[in-house]
């Protein structure tokens, strides 16, 4: 019996739907949902693959707890929730941006710049390296860096030996109510890094980067395999009412859906009162994981200090990825209005 291909594209989002319903934690494979009904349509051989591709699991994990001025003490802390993601097999891990202190730059004063160090000798980055060497996980530090006489929000990978694989500095910098971050810190200017870590290539950037899919989008075409984000973002002091946690999620859940690969955000909780001033903010924590489509597979609470892990297979996620056809068509020679600010002219890369 003959079938057409609008009936072949029903059973393909068929099979899409009832996937979502029976396994909601598992990434689907559409080329193979309609591989399947192809084969049910048209029946089909078997053969053996012709190279073999196998798993290649990875357990991704973050963190999210409350801070105060002790900086030894929110070391601690983010060592034994490392700890804890490892003893659930977490191969990397994400600790929230700037754990070191509490959010400072919700006023501006010049005591918080004597909290910036250097890379080297940094005593949270060695920490962090011994940790990691230890438990063989991959650690992503987020710190307050002092680079001559200029100060970066930025990170370091640490990979599962304890070697530090390189540095990130934020890209973009904010600057509103509650979060004056361009008095502390220079725009980075290390462009977007991917870290070849023993588990797999690692994209990460910086909180306000994550409005930004030019960013989600640059790392996944140097080859980042997994996406994560260290942040910290809560109440806003000019309106108490404005609650922009839904928005930031579904931001990062769009960078993860068009990339197609999985995304970990690592968000701070508690509430943060300025020292010079009367304001606060309530940092909404809700991190969370989510699989190569998109999906939230883990997330975290609001208030509470948790651990979330998820495992995913990164063959799967490749096939999936470019079964898409995504990075297959695009074009380059068409976003010329992407490198520019105004977007006038809708010029070609080439042109520029």
């Amino acid at each position: 019996e003959s079938i057409t291909t609008s009936q072949l594209q029903a059973q393909a989002t068929q099979g899409i739907r009832l996937h979502h319903r029976s396994a909601p934690s598992k990434p689907f494979d559409t080329r193979r949902t309609i591989e399947a009904n192809m084969s049910h349509a048209y029946g089909t051989k078997t053969p053996a693959p012709l190279i073999p591709a196998p798993p290649r699991p990875v357990k991704l994990a973050a963190t999210q707890y409350a801070v105060g001025w002790d900086v030894q003490a929110n070391v601690n802390k983010a060592e034994e929730l490392v700890r804890k993601a490892a003893a659930q097999g977490a191969n990397i891990i994400l600790i929230q941006e700037l754990f070191e202190a509490r959010y400072f730059c919700q006023e501006q004063h010049s005591e918080y710049f004597d909290l910036a160090q250097p890379v080297e000798g940094h005593p949270t980055i060695a920490k962090m390296s011994a940790l990691a060497a230890e438990l063989g996980v991959v650690i992503p530090v987020s710190f307050y860096e002092l680079a001559g006489q200029t100060r970066f929000n930025s990170l370091v990978v640490i990979d599962a030996d304890g070697t530090n694989l390189g540095l990130y500095r934020k890209t973009h910098i904010p600057d509103g109510p509650g979060y004056q971050e361009k008095f502390y810190f220079n725009p980075g200017d290390t462009g977007f890094k991917v870290f070849d870590t023993k588990f797999c290539k690692l994209g990460v950037a910086i909180c306000w980067d994550q409005w930004f899919p030019e960013c989600a989008r640059a790392m996944v075409l140097q080859g980042a395999e997994v996406l994560m984000y260290p942040t910290a973002i809560g109440s806003e002091p000019q309106d108490p009412t404005l609650n922009s946690f839904p928005h930031w999620q579904r931001t990062m859940q769009g960078h993860s859906a068009a990339n197609l690969v999985p995304l970990v955000a690592s968000n701070r909780i508690g509430t943060e009162e300025a020292r010079h001033l009367d304001t606060s903010i309530t940092f909404y924590g809700g991190s969370f994981i989510t699989d190569n489509t998109g999906a939230v597979v883990q997330q975290a609470s609001h208030t509470e200090e948790e651990v979330i892990v998820a495992e995913f297979d990164l063959t799967a996620c490749r096939i999936t990825r470019s079964s898409w056809g995504i990075f297959r068509d695009r074009r380059p020679d068409c976003y010329g209005a992407l490198v520019t600010l105004d977007g006038k002219g809708n010029k070609r890369a080439g042109d520029i």
